[in-house]
């Protein structure tokens, strides 16, 4: 299948930027001369399981090192950059499982952790962090054990810790996995009122169906970059192309086996 029609040039200096970027794990190709300019104020990450969204978003935070090429913020190669002040402002990362994120014991601790990079104080941090969750309606979540808390919220601390940190581009890996109806609804709303660029990889299509550019992994390839609702919808066709054809080689078999038989 061709690739949808591509999105119209970004500008000249985009926000992130992949250059003829070369990745291997093992004796696996991941990402072989990938190339793209990412600088719509939201951007859809979509494809099977394997096909190199996670792998895309820690090349974009510097969380790992291409075999070649570069990752440019703005311009300027990300990981030349220093690691401290500089690199956290301009992009975050919320992981798929909070486990492998969250540090501290407590939520007001944990959301105070992103504000470091700022040079605030604890004390100062710790303060802006209650305030941040009382204007949420969440003052009561500020001393609670994070252990105390279920995945969902677990998964919207980490968002919270990253939103209030506030670095340029946001990057979220399956966001939506472990919230219930109205988590996700909330989420939404808090990516669609945010001022910052948000990369969001998901399994979930009806979240980034309207965003202005959604980018379709396929074994590490670009099959599809363009606007939300056709590239959406063209990898659902795919998808059920597969599963249709799944289904016509298991009758086969299993009717070669009732003939053997």
């Amino acid at each position: 299948m061709p690739p949808v029609a591509f999105v119209s040039a970004a500008a000249a200096t985009p926000l992130l930027e992949l250059r003829q970027l070369h990745l291997r794990r093992g004796a696996s190709q991941v990402f072989a001369d990938l190339s793209l300019k990412l600088d719509e104020p939201r951007i859809g990450l979509i494809g099977h399981n394997g096909a190199g969204k996670t792998s895309l978003l820690r090349l974009l935070c510097a969380l790992e090192l291409p075999g070649s090429g570069q990752v440019l913020s703005q311009g300027q190669d990300l990981h030349a950059l220093p690691q401290g002040q500089l690199r956290a402002r301009r992009v975050g990362m919320m992981f798929q499982n909070p486990d492998d994120q969250i540090i501290f014991p407590t939520v007001e601790e944990e959301l105070a952790l992103g504000l470091q990079p700022q040079g605030l104080a604890r004390r100062e941090a710790l303060a802006r962090a209650r305030d941040f969750l009382a204007a949420r309606g969440l003052a009561d979540w500020a001393a609670r054990a994070v252990g105390s808390l279920s995945q969902g919220q677990r998964q919207q601390v980490c968002w919270l810790a990253l939103l209030l940190a506030g670095p340029r581009t946001l990057l979220l890996d399956e966001p939506y996995a472990s919230l219930d109806l109205p988590g996700r609804a909330r989420l939404a709303d808090d990516i669609a009122g945010c001022a910052q660029q948000v990369l969001v990889s998901t399994h979930v299509l009806d979240p980034v169906r309207d965003y202005p550019r959604v980018i379709w992994l396929d074994a590490g390839k670009v099959r599809g970059d363009g606007p939300g609702r056709e590239v959406c919808a063209a990898y659902e066709a795919a998808v059920a192309q597969e599963v249709a054809h799944a289904r016509t080689v298991a009758r086969a078999v299993h009717a070669g086996m009732r003939v053997a038989a």
